[in-house]
This record gives C-alpha cells, structure tokens and sequence, in this order.
C-alpha cells in the first residue's frame, strides 16, 4: 500500500472512527474522568437525570483548575451523545431515557487508563500464554492424524514427567514466584479490560442486525422474501447469524453452572495465596468480580437478542410490515414524481398554492406534565365582610401572645435607672415582674446585649413567673443598663 492509499485511509478512520474523535477532544480530561467515574463500570446506566445532576456537581469543581465554558452537563452529554460516546436509550423499569458507555466510549477510557499507567509489554507469562496458544492452534488444525497423534502423545509425556517431578520434590517443579504470579495476574486482568466494550460492541451489532432484517423485510416482495419465510418458521435469524452463534457460545459457557463453579473455585484459590497479599485493593475486587462482570454482560445482551427477536416476529406475525410497505411505496413514488420537478423548480419556489400542514412540537416525553385542573380552583368566591366593632384591648392581648413587648420593657428600664445610677435585668424583673413570661426575660437580655453590658466575670439569678403561674430560674452572665434606652 503506498503512502498516498495509507494516508487516506488513516483520514477517513479519524473523521469515521469514535474513538479517535473522542481522543481528539479538547475536553477529553474531563470527558474521560466523568464518563469514568459515572458509567465506567460494566453494565451502568444511569437515568438523564441524575446523570446531568452528577455531573454538574462535578463541572462546579473543574471550573476551579480548568478553563471551561459555561456549558451545562445536558449540554456536554447531547454533544458526546451525537460524537456517539454516549448512548441514550429508553427505561425499561421506568418513564424517561438512560445514558450509557458506547464501545467507543470503553475503548477510549482503557485506551487512556493503559496510558497513564502502562502495563509490561513483554512478560513472560504473556510469551508463554503466546507460545502455548499458537501449539494448540497447529495440533488442532493439522489434517494429518499421525502428526496430531505424535503430538498429543509428546504432551502426554510431558505431562506425565511434570507430574512425577512434583512427586519427587523436584526444584524444576516448584511453584510460580511472586514476579510471575503478579505478572500473569496483570494479563488477565488487561484481557478482562476488553470485555465492557466487546459486550457494547456485540449489542450495537445486534441492533444493526436487528434493523437490517426488518429493511430486508421492507424492500423484498412476499414471494422473494427469504427473511420471510424463515420468520414465520420460527426461525431466530438473529441468534442464528454469526454474531448470535458466537455471542450464544460464550453465554453457555459463562452461565454453566460447573464452569462457573470452577472459575469461582480458581480464583478463590489465587486470593489465598501469599503472592496475593501484595496486590492492591482494586486488583484483588477486579478478580473476585470477573465472573460476576462476564455473566452481568452476558445477561444483558441476552435479554437484548430475545427482545429483539420477540419484536421481529411481533412485527412479522402482526403484519404491520405491509403497512410499512405500504408508506414506503407512497414514499417512493413521491419521490419519483418529484425528481423531474426539480429541474425546472427549487423547493422554495411560489407556485401559487398555500398548503397549511399540521405539526407538533417535538419534545421529550419527560417534559410532559399532566394538567391538573385542581392546581386552578381558588375556592369559593370571597363575599363581603360585615361591618363589626374592633375592641382595641382584644387586639392589644392578641399582639402581646405573638410579639415581645419592647415598649412595656424600654419603660421599665428607664424607670429603674432614672431611681439608681445602675440596674441589672434582674433587678428590674424584681421592681417589674415578666408579664409575658419567658418572652419578657428573652427582651430584657436582648435590650441588654444591645443598649446594655454584660459582665462575664459575673452571675446573677433570675427569677420570674411564667404564664401559666408556675416560678423558674435561671443561673446567667450579669446584664446591666446604664442609661436609659430611646427605640
């Protein structure tokens, strides 16, 4: 391929391929550490709502260390939605819509997270991992079965003598060290990095499929139609096509109880060993759940191909097909009839006719809200008051129970320091007794604290009768006038 060929083919991957754009962006930090933090973990999805609330909170904080727009996190959601980061789908369990990692969302976090921290290239335990994978592939695809033969039987054999090293004691057979042990644990963990996007991936494909074979359904006639005819048998073209019959392998495989068994066994085991001690808290919690993360993933694609393969069959048995194909053809021959109109006119041409075309606002549903006429009722018409006669004392007792009687209060203080130089609030409830209890103690301390002094070195007792009659105390700081208060 020559430089020109491989230079433009590098062009249309960047301008096609998500994950680059994603790489790309002048955001990326943000977008990566948000994304990462709120649907990074395999099968999270979180409803719009609280997505954008989350990450609002988060843009409160960056704005402080980075140079952002005013933008809100609805905003950067719908741009990372149509940069197919994000991908918005309908609730299942509820009213509205959910956000989740694309694959190329996935791809770009891991793509990021191996760059900040990068993993060893060249391990020995990836070579051997290597090395055993292409023998097993070479005996399993040799035709001849005497070479097979031979080397099944070299491996036997070399079974056979590890078996009675270890039976011996032998030093060549001792267990891995701490290095490799850790290193083998890394490349597992690398391989199981990639199964978020693959399961993103492999439910994107199904929906693809999914719309192929109802367009297949569209375009082809009754007598043509393939798809058809196997729909009506009964038959799962989506689990029976190549991607379905792969994905259907590793479920089995994933949801067999003795597999799972085993795998849970084996990893038990690893955590038990001394080597594991020296892993970290997080690598020790990706191990414990790997199995846990594969039959979460598997499971959710599970349940997407049989509804995709319930709403295919609906759609077929249902025969809403032909009404499809009925506006299909309508569409068709509109367009037809158009074509030679438009040599000679443009869209926005008079021609003389006004057609008045219904239209509707298009909107969320979860903007919707239900009228409720009740929220409008003001209640009975409001009539007229009789005229009454207001008795001023009645409303000078209303006010006393509601409020803190400050003039009744100014006058008793001005009256205790016009007879001596200097008066405390205990002194004047002894000359002037609380008439509104408790509320009359609170208005000579706060008049205190505001026109008065307060010795803290001091204490002073004061007593008083509530409204209901009964005597209190209290033990408090000396509050003390001396001149008189003007409010």
């Amino acid at each position: 391929m020559s430089a020109l060929s491989s230079a433009l083919a590098y062009r249309r991957l960047l301008e096609s391929n998500a994950t680059l754009r994603m790489l790309r962006a002048d955001n990326i930090a943000i977008m990566a550490a948000s994304l990462d933090a709120h649907l990074g973990r395999p099968g999270t999805r979180l409803n719009t709502e609280d997505l954008h609330e989350s990450i609002d909170a988060d843009l409160e904080e960056l704005r402080d260390h980075f140079d952002l727009s005013l933008k809100t996190a609805k905003a950067y959601c719908d741009d990372w939605r149509r940069a197919e980061i994000l991908v918005r789908r309908p609730a299942t369990s509820a009213r509205g819509e959910t956000y989740e990692l694309s694959a190329a969302g996935f791809d770009a976090v891991r793509i990021l997270e191996q760059l900040r921290t990068p993993p060893q290239t060249a391990t020995e335990s990836r070579l051997v991992s290597l090395a055993q994978s292409v023998r097993q592939l070479a005996i399993d695809t040799d035709p001849d079965s005497s070479r097979r033969l031979a080397s099944l039987a070299a491996e036997r054999d070399r079974i056979d003598a590890e078996i009675a090293r270890v039976r011996r004691g032998d030093p060549r057979s001792v267990v891995l060290d701490r290095r490799r042990a850790n290193e083998r644990v890394g490349d597992i963990l690398q391989q199981a990095q990639g199964l978020p996007a693959d399961f993103a991936r492999v439910r994107a494909r199904f929906e693809e499929l999914n719309q192929e074979l109802r367009v297949s359904i569209l375009a082809a006639e009754d007598s043509q139609s393939q798809v058809l005819d196997e729909v009506f048998r009964g038959v799962d073209l989506i689990e029976s096509s190549d991607e379905g019959r792969t994905f259907s392998a590793f479920s089995a495989l994933v949801r067999d109880p003795e597999q799972a068994a085993a795998f849970d066994e084996d990893i038990a085991a690893i955590l038990d060993r001394d080597f594991s001690a020296t892993l970290s808290l997080e690598t020790r919690r990706a191990l414990r759940t790997l199995m846990r993360a594969m039959k979460d993933g598997s499971r959710e694609v599970s349940d997407i191909l049989s509804e995709f393969a319930r709403g295919l069959r609906r759609y077929v048995h249902s025969h809403e097909f032909q009404r499809d194909r009925v506006m299909r053809t309508l569409i068709q021959e509109g367009l037809a009839a158009a074509a030679p109109v438009a040599k000679v006119r443009r869209p926005y041409d008079d021609i003389g006719i006004d057609l008045e075309l219904s239209s509707v606002a298009l909107a969320s549903v979860g903007e919707v809200v239900l009228h409720d006429p009740a929220e409008f009722d003001a209640g009975e018409e409001l009539g007229e008051a009789a005229e009454s006669e207001v008795d001023f004392a009645e409303l000078i007792a209303v006010a006393r129970e509601s409020e803190i009687d400050f003039a009744e209060l100014s006058e008793n203080i001005n009256t205790v320091v016009g007879e001596t130089a200097e008066a405390s609030v205990a002194e004047v409830l002894d000359r002037f007794p609380a008439t509104q209890g408790l509320a009359s103690v609170v208005g000579l301390l706060s008049l205190a604290s505001t026109y008065g002094n307060v010795d803290p070195e001091s204490r002073e007792l004061l007593e008083w009768s509530g409204i209901d009659g009964i005597g209190r105390s209290a033990l408090i700081r000396r509050h003390y006038f001396t001149e008189g208060i003007t409010l």
